[in-house]
């Protein structure tokens, strides 16, 4: 009979503004792992990608995904590739939003993560309520 290894699940994002989009994405995360690490991006790949800070300073947006139960470890996520985050974790599947399915970078990682033997699942990206919504709801600069 065959020992039944852990499934180690990656959830990275920004989790700026946190809202109830992301506790749905953690939620789903941990109920379709047995390990859930989820990557907090910090500051400067914020800036580098989207072209702005982040309104909630990292190590905040650290201790709130901390502090959520579905969450069994939190880290800082230096990486602009995710496979970079593989290469660091060694995970076994890697939880994004659907509104990266079928892009470049998301067929690109599909294929590095199937290389070693990873795989991507996507969940509904919540456009209704977005980090980049709440923003504009708010009047901060986006």
């Amino acid at each position: 009979m065959s020992e039944h290894r852990p499934v180690v699940g990656y959830a990275p994002g920004v989790y700026d503004l946190f809202h109830v989009g992301h506790l749905n994405i953690l939620a789903r995360a941990a109920a379709a792992c047995d390990r859930l690490i989820v990557g907090v991006v910090t500051d400067d790949v914020v800036l580098k990608v989207k072209g702005q800070p982040p309104v909630v300073p990292f190590e905040e947006r650290l201790e709130i995904v901390r502090a959520i139960r579905h969450v069994d470890e939190a880290v800082p996520d230096p990486f602009r590739d995710k496979f970079d985050c593989w290469e660091a974790l060694r995970f076994d599947v890697l939880f994004k939003g659907d509104d990266w399915r079928g892009t470049e970078r998301g067929r690109k990682l599909e294929a590095d993560l199937a290389g070693v033997g990873a795989r991507v699942e996507y969940f509904p990206y919540t456009i209704q309520t977005s980090s980049t919504a709440l923003r504009k709801l708010i009047s901060v600069p986006s």
